[in-house]
């Protein structure tokens, strides 16, 4: 079992239910499969475009090595995917699961965590930072989300449960005098890593952009390269959805990576490699639990083994 397999099963199983139809009684690759497998690409949500450049590679190679068994098509789409995933270049280092892709050469190193509300954002920064402090790591938090009381408290309890500091001001405060302060606490501590949570707001993209240009500008009078990341968190479960919040935090603001969350309660894991197509973004994190070791560095090898698993059609 792969580390991914808990969290993506519903994708692979879905996947390969709707094309089971087709497989049955064939002994090789013919139009209905390669249609049928169209279809339950759109449908783990990995977006028309993506679906279309997988399909149209496959057909090519199809046809070109004229028999195909369904295994083959199987480990064909797999290297598909894999070669779309390339914008993760991190991800082929299977010893990333024992550590963390963040440049600890950096200190402090500073991410700045963005996302709507709802998609699992403060939930990500606390699991990060509890693996964080279990590699003896100094870590502080900056709790920038003064729209929701919520919020503030949420990443408080976090903070108390992975033993690491936080920095927070009364709800309604200026994001930005948090973040200032979260760094000026961090230096002055001779922190490892901050994580600054952000409000999760899209109603009005000017003024998340003129935010988040604010929170780094004021970062930077105390870290100059500050942040070294801005990580999105999405959802995995809001299927196309994801690919809008990652097109308006895109303009927003210049992200670096991208965690998706709830894995383990969707089919549509196929937005993972939609939204790494469509925005050349590498994803870092995978949610596929509550749990706080159910954040899983990104491994691109074995989540594509686990998303298409060639058993399946065993």
């Amino acid at each position: 079992m792969g580390i991914f397999d808990k969290g993506i099963k519903k994708t692979n199983r879905g996947f390969f239910d709707r094309i089971s139809h087709a497989i049955i009684g064939k002994a090789k690759v013919d139009e209905d499969l390669l249609d049928a497998m169209e279809e339950a690409l759109i449908a783990t949500d990995m977006g028309v475009d993506t679906t279309m450049k997988i399909i149209e590679n496959l057909e090519e190679r199809v046809s070109r090595d004229k028999y195909v068994s369904i295994q083959e098509l199987a480990q064909m789409l797999r290297e598909e995917i894999a070669a779309l995933l390339d914008a993760d270049s991190e991800s082929d280092d299977s010893a990333q699961d024992a550590a963390l892709p963040f440049d600890f050469s950096k200190k402090p190193y500073v991410v700045m965590v963005v996302g709507v509300n709802g998609v699992g954002k403060t939930t990500t920064i606390g699991k990060l930072a509890s693996r964080l402090k279990s590699m003896g790591k100094k870590v502080v938090l900056g709790a920038a989300d003064t729209f929701r009381a919520a919020a503030v408290d949420q990443l408080t309890i976090w903070a108390e449960r992975a033993g690491v500091d936080i920095v927070k001001q009364e709800m309604g405060s200026d994001p930005a005098s948090v973040a200032y302060d979260t760094l000026k606490s961090a230096v002055a501590k001779n922190a490892d890593v901050v994580l600054i949570d952000t409000a999760g707001r899209l109603h009005n993209r000017i003024d998340l952009m003129n935010e988040l240009t604010k929170i780094r500008n004021v970062m930077r009078k105390v870290v100059p390269d500050a942040p070294h990341e801005v990580l999105l968190v999405l959802d995995a479960s809001t299927g196309q959805n994801a690919f809008q919040q990652a097109k308006e935090f895109s303009r927003a603001t210049d992200i670096t990576s991208l965690a998706i969350t709830k894995l383990d309660g969707t089919a549509k894991g196929g937005v993972v490699v939609g939204v790494v197509d469509q925005f050349k973004v590498p994803v870092k994190f995978v949610g596929i639990g509550e749990g706080v070791d159910d954040l899983k560095v990104f491994n691109k090898r074995e989540f594509v083994a686990d998303l298409f698993s060639v058993d399946d059609l065993e």
